[in-house]
This record gives structure tokens, sequence and C-alpha cells, in this order.
């Protein structure tokens, strides 16, 4: 890749740091992107946090969609990023007001010194905290100033009025002209403060009563200045937010405390959450965050390994109503089991259906081990608009459930459907066959490892799968094929032009002996492969022969690898 000029010449100048008070001086504005990507990509943490403090734009994006050959920011980077907003407010030179670091994260822990979503939600937050102590001990030093020259001004008054009375009686007997000047002055003063006390007020004379207004005012301000200096902290101040926060919230059982008061504490910086993803936490947990959460910004919900139940799902369902854009719902291993007869579970199941039903612009909805026999039709059918993600990995479908959703009004929209884990026969093939047919214009990805199709099964639904004209990803790991099968199902994938990626199982003749005549996955999975290499060449070789025939073994990804595939082939061009 030939890099441009700008960029080869940003390299250059954040590379030595004892020369950045001679360029940033100088630098336009326009170069501060440049040199700001040059920091990050080779690691200049000091030239990151010099160019954010005094940022010269509004708006400041960081993150974002990285493509596959790009590596993810530097932690320490990240952590001067971070710690320059906080000196930037007090910079006059920053126009930072919004912040982006949407997609920031990076959650392949195969990469060194990056930060995952965990970590940086903790230091997201720990950075609003920060920020609010911080001004939060600016506006006391400023109370403390004003109330100090308040007093000051009061003494200066006090001493002017009593050098005043000395004049005045030093000149009483000092002709006519003397005395008419005190009369005049006692008079305007008399004036000043009727003005300001009240009408019932019975004192005489005007010193008196301008010594009652002093010690009333004086007791006032010592009894009321701890309360005042306070909602000066907390009122005015913490109503002006200088730089809106954009980004995704990872929040576990061990940070919620820490997020809950970056969300719930007002000041300078406010966090709007994209991405909301939340592990082991207690359904009364999520709901206060989602009711800190500010209402316009949150796109996704991803619920995982959270004791929720069906009465909590029914619980928290409706709470997501209020975001209007809102599009994404994911329930992981969440501990519904609906294989089990419970007091009560009939009932939750109809409220969480009326929560779905109140999330109007739904697109894409996963349910993972959740366990719904039988019940999809009553979830699905409350959705007012179709979906275009329907993922369903380890809920014990039924044909009646698969003959249903082959019907549905998301059938024609789909473009990724995931059915892992849902063992397929020859009673549910029929509905998943007319599915196929209703969402062959649409379907890019489909996920069907760990269903048991056999040789039979998978040689009926390949003339199904060729239709998919927009198929680019085909997930078929985990089901008992034998080499036969498996080359069948390499000639069908190689003759669909749109197919990117096929992820295949490994051939029973790949294993050693033992395996029953029918695996499971967990079977499959746990079963150890034959130590010599050659049944697994000559699979290789057999599939090869299969793209090459067909010009496709440069464009079409074929791999048993479950764990190092990379799926942002399914991604289109």
């Amino acid at each position: 890749m030939v890099q441009s000029l700008v960029k080869l010449c940003a390299r250059e100048v954040v590379s030595d740091h004892s020369s950045s008070p001679c360029w940033l001086s100088c630098v336009p504005r326009e170069l501060y992107r440049a040199l700001l990507d040059a920091a990050f990509t080779h690691c200049r943490p000091l030239a990151v946090g010099e160019l954010v403090q005094r940022w010269p734009e509004r708006t400041l994006t960081v993150g974002g969609s990285r493509k596959a050959d790009e590596c993810p920011p530097n932690r320490l980077c990240v952590q001067a990023l971070l710690l320059a907003v906080v000196r930037g407010l007090t910079d006059k030179r920053c126009c930072l007001q919004i912040l982006d670091l949407s997609g920031l994260q990076c959650e392949n822990g195969r990469v060194e010194d990056s930060m995952g979503g965990w970590s940086l939600s903790v230091a997201l937050c720990s950075m609003v905290l920060q920020a609010r102590a911080a001004a939060s001990r600016a506006h006391r030093r400023d109370g403390e100033r004003e109330r100090k020259r308040g007093l000051e001004a009061e003494r200066n008054r006090g001493s002017i009025k009593r050098d005043r009375g000395k004049v005045v009686s030093g000149n009483s007997g000092q002709g006519s002209q003397g005395g008419h000047e005190a009369q005049e002055v006692e008079k305007m003063e008399c004036k000043t403060n009727e003005r300001m006390l009240p009408e019932d007020e019975s004192v005489k004379g005007v010193r008196r009563r301008m010594e009652i207004q002093r010690r009333k005012t004086l007791s006032e301000g010592k009894s009321n200045t701890s309360s005042n200096n306070s909602s000066l902290c907390d009122q005015d101040w913490d109503e002006v937010v200088v730089v809106h926060v954009r980004t995704d919230l990872f929040v576990n059982s061990r940070s919620w405390e820490r997020v809950r008061d970056a969300l719930s504490q007002p000041g300078p910086l406010r966090l709007h959450c994209r991405y909301l993803r939340v592990e082991e936490l207690s359904a009364p947990s999520i709901a206060c965050l989602l009711g800190l959460l500010p209402q316009q910004n949150l796109l996704g919900v991803d619920i995982r390994y959270s004791s929720l139940g069906a009465s909590g799902l029914a619980m928290l369902l409706p709470l997501l109503a209020p975001f209007p854009q809102l599009h994404s719902l994911r329930l992981h291993y969440c501990n519904l089991d609906l294989q089990r007869t419970q007091p009560g579970q009939q009932g939750a199941l109809q409220d969480m259906s009326k929560g779905l039903s109140s999330l109007k612009k739904l697109k894409r909805l996963c349910l993972t081990a959740l366990r719904l026999p039988g019940h999809l039709r009553l979830l699905l059918s409350s959705l007012s608009q179709p979906l275009e993600v329907l993922e369903l990995p380890y809920l014990c479908l039924t044909s009646t459930d698969l003959a249903y959703l082959s019907c549905s009004q998301h059938a024609p929209f789909l473009r990724e459907l995931d059915l892992s884990e849902n063992w397929l026969d020859e009673s549910s093939l029929p509905s998943l066959r007319r599915l196929l047919a209703q969402a062959q214009n649409s379907l890019c990805q489909l996920s069907l490892c760990g269903c048991g199709l056999s040789d039979t099964l998978l040689g009926a639904l390949l003339p199904s799968l060729s239709c998919c004209r927009a198929l680019r990803s085909l997930r078929l790991a985990l089901n008992p094929l034998s080499r036969t099968g498996l080359l069948s199902l390499a000639r069908t994938a190689a003759g669909m032009p749109s197919l990117r990626l096929l992820l295949y199982p490994n051939p029973l003749e790949e294993y050693e002996p033992g395996l029953p005549a029918l695996p499971s996955s967990a079977q499959l999975l746990d079963w150890r492969l034959l130590e010599e290499s050659e049944d697994r060449d000559l699979t290789r070789r057999l599939l090869e022969e299969v793209l090459n025939l067909r010009g496709r073994s440069r464009d079409l990804l074929v791999t048993s690898d479950l764990l190092n595939y990379s799926p942002d082939l399914t991604v289109d061009d």
C-alpha cells in the first residue's frame, strides 16, 4: 500500500516529541486529523494527548469500523486520549464538544496492548467522575473567592460609613452649609434604605436602619453560606455539559457501581451509550442502568449470563420501549427454560410478548439458549415490523416453530439466520426448505451448525441452498457428514457466485473409531481426530479440486477451523 505524502510527513512530525512545542504552535487545524491518526498508528501517546487537549474542531471521532488488517489503538494512546479530554476542559484552545468513541474497544484477545470493552468502559467512567470532581473543586474555589470578596466589600462599606459619620459630626458646628450637606446625605441614604427594608419597618434613624440591615444580611450569609456554595456547585454548573461522549458500554457485576455513578452524577462530561452490553447483572440493576441512559442514542442491548428468568425479562422489556432508535436486542443464557412447567410461566410469557411488541424499530433479535419449544409464534407474532436478523441457537425449536417461521412476515426479509444446535429431522425439513425459498433474495448469512444434518438430509436441502443467490456465509460445522456428503456440499457452494465463506464439518472418516452412527454435535466436538494427517490431506486435496474446477479457489474460503475463520469475509466488499 502506497502511503500519501501527508501520512508520511505526519509520521515524521509526531515521531519526535521534543519538537512538539514548535509544530503545535503553528500547525493548521486541517492537519490535526492526520497527525492524530499517525500518533495512534505509531503509538505516540504524548502526541495524542497534546493534540486532543487543544483539538480545534467541534467533533472528534476515534474508533468506528476498522478494516481487517487495521490494528486497534494502543492502550497507552487511549489512556492519553481520555486524560487529554479532561485537561482540555480548562484549555481555551480546545473546541471539542462531541467525542465519538463508538467501536473503539478491541474484543480480539490475541491483540496485545489493546483495550477491551470492559476496561475501556471503566476508564471512560473514571474520566467522567474525574472531570466532575475537578469541576466541583474549581467551583468551590470560585464560590469561596466570591464570598470573601463580598465580605471584604461589606467591611469597606462599613468603614466608609463610619468615616462619613465622623465627617458629618465634625462639620455640624461649621456653618449652615456643612449642616445642609449632612442633611442631604442623610435624606439620600434614608431613601435608599427605605427601598431595601419592608414597609412596616418602625425603626427610626438612618444609621440605626443601616446597622440592622447589615446585621441581618451577615446573619443570613453565615447561615446559608454552605448551602449557597453547594447549590452553585450542584445546580448551576452541572446543567452545562461541555463535552458529550458517545460510546459503547460493557458492564458486569464488578463495574456496575462505577458506571452507575458516572451516568447518574451530572458534570462537564456526559456519556451517551450506543450499544449496552451487560453480564452477570440482576434485573433491578439492569433496570437502573436503563433508567439512567439518554434515550435518543441507544441502538442495541446485549444481556448475557444473567439469571433473569421469564419474570425478569417480562420486567425489563417494557423498559426498552422509551428508546426510539433501539433496533437490536440480544439475550444470551438468561436462565429461561420453558421446558419445565412453573407457576405463572404462561403469564410471564404473555408479558414478554407485550414487551417485544412495544419495540417498534426492532430489526435484530437474538435468543440464545432460552429453551422456548413451541412458543416462537407467541413471541415473534407480536412484533409490528419484520426482523432482518434472527438468531435462535440452542432454543429447542420444534417442527411447529419452523412451520410458523417459514410462513411468518419475517421470512422474506431475513438477512441473517442462525438455527444452530436445533435438531433437524425429516419432519422439519419441508418447513426449512420453504423458509429458504422465502428468504432466497435477502439471506446473506446462514448458520446450521450442530443441527444433526446427515448426508441424506443435507442432500435434500442442497437444492434450496443453491437458490439463495445473496448468500455470502454458510456455516455447517459439527454436522455428521461423510466425505462424500462434504464433497456434494462443496460442489453446491462453488456454484453459488455470491458465497465467500463455507465453514464445513470434519468428515466422519477423520475421527477415531467408536463414534455412534449419528453422533451429536457435543460428541463431534469432544471426539478425537485421527493423529495421522493422511485423511485430512486427502479431504483438503479433494476440496481444492472442486474449487479449481469451478474457478473459486481465490474468492471462496473453505475451512473447518471453528476458532480462526474470519467473519469479516461476510461483510460486503
